[in-house]
């Protein structure tokens, strides 16, 4: 029971951490007062505690499965986390109104939406294949509650940084809705996207994918789990 509730106190933990600040614009205030560079670096240093707390109490809990493992699932957050860290790479300072990991102060080129155009929400986009790719791989209890909370985050948030930009944008969010999406792959196979953003983009690419090579040996230290068949 003590490992249900350290898990439990862990999780809610972690959410509130990032729930509360939005709550009555405290983050804003929190903002003015420390400065964005000292705000982010103790909200980061914060969520990287909490998580790890997460980690360890979700290793901890009772052990009740849902369905099997087999080895063959493995292959799926294989085959998913290259794209999440492309995809992490590319939101980060998204010149793109509205979601996580967004540029402040840049405004949004209908001629140009980049990134946007395959996904609006890059980075949370990429929270929910990550989520969605290890629970179809993990299916204990703690586990499946873990990334199934994890993967419906991104998804509230999602419609709820949607419902802001309809709501800030006015007349212009019907452009602003047609020109990106969720997630789309037709301007992957658009020449034009390609000439206006394979510059900027390509870099990042290459970055994402260096950073998960790097990190893939490091799973089995970090997690306790070996991550191929």
């Amino acid at each position: 029971m003590n490992d249900w509730l350290n898990f439990a106190l862990s999780l809610a933990a972690f959410l509130s951490s990032h729930i509360i600040p939005r709550i009555g614009s405290l983050r804003d205030r929190l903002i003015a007062k420390l400065g964005r560079q000292i705000y982010f670096s103790l909200y980061g240093a914060l969520s990287l505690v909490l998580f790890a707390w997460v980690i360890v109490a979700v290793g901890a809990a009772p052990r009740v499965e849902i369905w099997p493992q087999y080895p063959w699932m493995r292959w799926i957050p294989n085959l998913a986390m290259p794209l999440v860290f492309v995809l992490v790479f590319c939101g980060l300072g998204l010149r793109c109104p509205n979601t996580l990991g967004s540029k402040q102060g840049a405004e949004f080129d209908p001629s140009n939406p980049g990134i946007a155009a395959v996904s609006r929400h890059p980075l949370l986009l990429a929270l929910l294949i990550w989520a969605g790719a290890h629970l179809v791989v993990n299916g204990e209890l703690a586990h499946v509650i873990l990334f199934g909370t994890f993967a419906s985050f991104p998804l509230i948030a999602m419609w709820g940084f949607d419902r802001k930009s309809a709501r800030l944008m006015g007349e212009h969010a019907e452009t602003f809705f047609a020109l990106t999406s969720w997630l789309s792959f037709r301007p992957l196979i658009r020449r034009h996207w390609w000439r206006q953003n394979l510059g900027a983009l390509a870099p990042r690419c290459l970055l994402g994918l260096l950073c998960w090579a790097a990190l893939l040996p490091l799973h089995e230290a970090v997690i306790g789990a070996w991550p191929f068949p």
